[in-house]
């Protein structure tokens, strides 16, 4: 058998998956927006329209509810984010602020309310070095705090860049670069320079909103999903770099190198690159999950190509606003919906 030959078969190997449900967690009474793996993966966090947060760990086989957050938040908490060593969870809500919650012993402790943001929160993320947190919101913001010695949280710069509502914050998985998305249908990318923080990228390319986006286990692609219904991936080009793609400052450039579209019928909301295989799910209005898979080709930096290798239709009961690949389980991944669940799901190879 041919080397090509051999790579079409493993190729087709690789294409026949299905997802199928693992569990249901049930116990919100509203819309649940979020869900956030811990960085081990040994607890789901998720929040929702009924104002509270849950964690939820395996027992036995089963994962069950461990804990009920509440009394933070007045409004919906729209998003819960960990921290890299774990011991932190925030959470942004609709209520204009933000609370994070310090886990000792296994309990949680509502260790700051972080305000300033002038109306509701939509986003939150930590750094990889866990000493900066990032928040959104629909004020048209971006807010970075730090996180001094004492468990005290500071502002260290509010960014206005966005013409209009800030749906998702996200950091890079290694350095301190921020990314931002937004209801004017683009992407910023903020640095510090000379103690201050800035924008240093503009994204454009998407035709409406940005709901979401997420950065691969390396940092040098950056998936977006929209309301255009399409996924976009961009590619970093580096100072320097072999293909001769001008920059300006030191500064690295990014550009979008794929799109996928034709496979959701309705806003795609949600978007995770998975840390473990290079794996790709998105998530959205039309009640489906997709999961992609890069197919090899000749120029995979600068031309890759993405196939559907999985899809549920009808996932849940309603609208997917969240979902994402746990970090320490091949194939296992998280959703949330306006149905008020949570789903578990494992992407297994077909026979």
């Amino acid at each position: 058998m041919t080397g090509a030959r051999k790579l079409l078969v493993h190729h087709l190997k690789n294409s026949m998956q299905s997802l199928q449900e693992a569990q249901k967690l049930s116990g919100h009474t509203e819309r649940v927006w979020c869900v956030s793996w811990n960085p081990s993966g040994t607890l789901l966090a998720s929040c929702s329209s009924d104002k509270t947060i849950r964690i939820w760990g395996k027992e036995g086989e089963n994962w069950v509810c461990k804990s009920v957050l509440t009394d933070a938040h007045t409004r919906t908490v729209r998003s819960v984010s960990w921290s890299p060593c774990g011991q932190y969870l925030a959470a942004a809500s609709f209520d204009a602020t933000t609370s994070v919650w310090s886990r000792k012993g296994g309990e949680f402790e509502c260790l700051a309310t972080l305000e300033g943001h002038e109306n509701e929160v939509k986003s939150s993320s930590w750094a990889c070095t866990g000493s900066l947190l990032a928040t959104c919101s629909r004020d048209k913001s971006v807010w970075i705090w730090e996180v001094t010695a004492d468990e005290e949280f500071e502002c260290a710069s509010v960014m206005s860049t966005h013409t209009q509502d800030v749906k998702r914050v996200k950091w890079h998985p290694t350095k301190e670069l921020l990314a931002s998305c937004g209801y004017d249908d683009t992407v910023r990318l903020y640095r510090e320079e000379s103690d201050d923080w800035e924008c240093c990228n503009t994204l454009k390319g998407h035709s409406s909103t940005v709901w979401a986006l997420d950065f691969n286990q390396t940092g040098n692609r950056l998936a977006t999903c929209s309301a255009d219904c399409s996924l976009k991936i961009w590619q970093e080009y580096e100072p320097g770099n072999a293909e001769g793609v001008n920059t300006t400052d030191n500064i690295s450039v990014w550009k979008c190198v794929c799109t996928v579209s034709g496979f959701h019928e309705r806003p795609i909301y949600d978007v995770s690159w998975s840390t473990l295989e290079d794996l790709l799910v998105t998530a959205g209005g039309d009640d489906s999950l997709c999961v992609y898979r890069e197919v090899l080709t000749a120029d995979a930096k600068n031309s890759p190509k993405f196939e559907m290798v999985a899809r549920v239709r009808g996932a849940h009961a309603e609208d997917i606003n969240s979902v994402v690949w746990s970090p320490s389980e091949k194939g296992l991944l998280a959703s949330a919906s306006d149905d008020g669940d949570v789903k578990l799901w494992k992407l297994l190879q077909e026979a």
